[in-house]
């Protein structure tokens, strides 16, 4: 005779376990709750969805409009004023030049945009604003990241690490230790400014290893 209470527990397990690889797949594959991992890594291009009745192509007749004047507005804010009168295709970028993804816009504020405020353009035009932290100075003009690298090294002082490893090769070998003398793990790369280099600025690259010292942005080099 079957003894039901050991089938009844292991159908029981098996339920219990199948229930578990489940909602790890789900937190894997970022279909999980509100706070899923995939929305941790926003995209470069914000573009919302156009209106339902813009046309079988999604665009329909493209209208223009006047631009807003967005600096000084919170990139959240300015993102909803610009969708308001028509123009949805958006992206931001770290007017300072440190390569940092603006992850939660409402931390953020505009110091400047890609068009004009007043000049009338197509709803479809994209607008970029350049944005800081809230509780940072907007730079006179933005910063830009330095150009790729070919055949020589750049000069990366002053430079945010995430930008001078973006700025090499895919492939070089690159070392990064903290300038001070407290030998802190160089964590979040944005953070961390170049103090010295080695290959110097100018040197020529032919895939040897690149070490940096850094520290944290807001602090001298020794």
């Amino acid at each position: 005779m079957a003894n039901w209470k050991v089938i009844g527990g292991i159908v029981a397990a098996v339920v219990v376990i199948g229930g578990i690889g489940s909602a790890l797949d789900d937190k894997e594959s970022g279909k999980g709750g509100g706070d899923a991992v995939g929305s941790a890594t926003p995209s470069a291009s914000r573009t919302a969805t156009p209106p339902a009745d813009a046309g079988p192509d999604g665009k329909g007749d493209i209208e223009k409009h006047a631009v807003p004047r967005f600096v000084g507005m919170g990139l959240q804010s300015a993102q909803d004023a610009a969708q308001e009168v028509g123009f949805y295709s958006l992206t931001s970028h770290d007017a300072l030049g440190r390569g940092r993804m603006q992850a939660f816009d409402r931390n953020w504020k505009v110091c400047s945009q890609s068009v004009a405020a007043g000049r009338t353009v197509a709803t479809d035009t994209e607008l970029d604003f350049g944005a800081v932290k809230l509780d940072e100075t907007c730079p006179a003009k933005d910063r830009t990241a330095p150009a790729k690298a070919e055949g020589t090294m750049p000069d990366f002082k002053g430079k945010s690490v995430k930008v001078a490893r973006a700025a090499l090769d895919s492939g070089t070998s690159i070392t990064v230790e903290d300038a001070s003398a407290d030998d802190r793990f160089v964590f979040l790369e944005s953070n961390w400014q170049v103090c010295t280099q080695s290959p110097k600025a100018g040197a020529e690259l032919n895939g040897q290893p690149v070490e940096f010292t850094a520290v944290k942005f807001g602090e001298s080099c020794p």
